[in-house]
């Protein structure tokens, strides 16, 4: 999708611990980049992140990256994040990583989450006060 279509972006510098022995992002560190956009995220619409009482339960159902183009040691890359869809109990993410060059993409992920009661380890409804958030964000 278009750059445009993201309203939100979290921008971080590539750091020698990210690389594999090609000089490029490992494989695995796009989900890492992906858990920092989604909680920047939600920190940026005032959806607690931290622990605690009134911070709703996310758990990751799927995740799935197409990797598009290498990303390499010292870049800067922009993460867009939107929400795609609010079901009952999750929220379907889109998130693009991009370089420099504003359609420069280099990697497309999907993410999956359900609400969860931590007490029941079971689905729960996603909370009205979070779809709010995220709708007027």
């Amino acid at each position: 999708m278009p750059r445009s279509d993201f309203v939100f972006f979290h921008r971080l510098r590539v750091r020698y611990s990210e690389i594999d022995g090609q000089a490029v992002v490992f494989n695995a560190r796009y989900l890492d980049y992906a858990d920092l956009g989604v909680a920047e995220y939600f920190r940026a619409r005032g959806i607690p992140i931290v622990p605690g009482p009134g911070t709703p339960e996310f758990f990751a159902k799927r995740a799935t990256v197409e990797y598009v183009r290498p990303i390499r040691l010292d870049e800067e890359i922009d993460i867009g994040v939107r929400v795609q869809r609010i079901g009952r109990t999750s929220l379907v993410l889109a998130l693009e990583l991009f370089g420099s060059d504003a359609e420069d993409m280099r990697a497309k992920i999907e993410l999956i989450y359900v609400h969860v009661d931590l007490g029941s380890g079971k689905p729960a409804p996603v909370p009205p006060w979070v779809i709010e958030r995220i709708e007027t964000g």
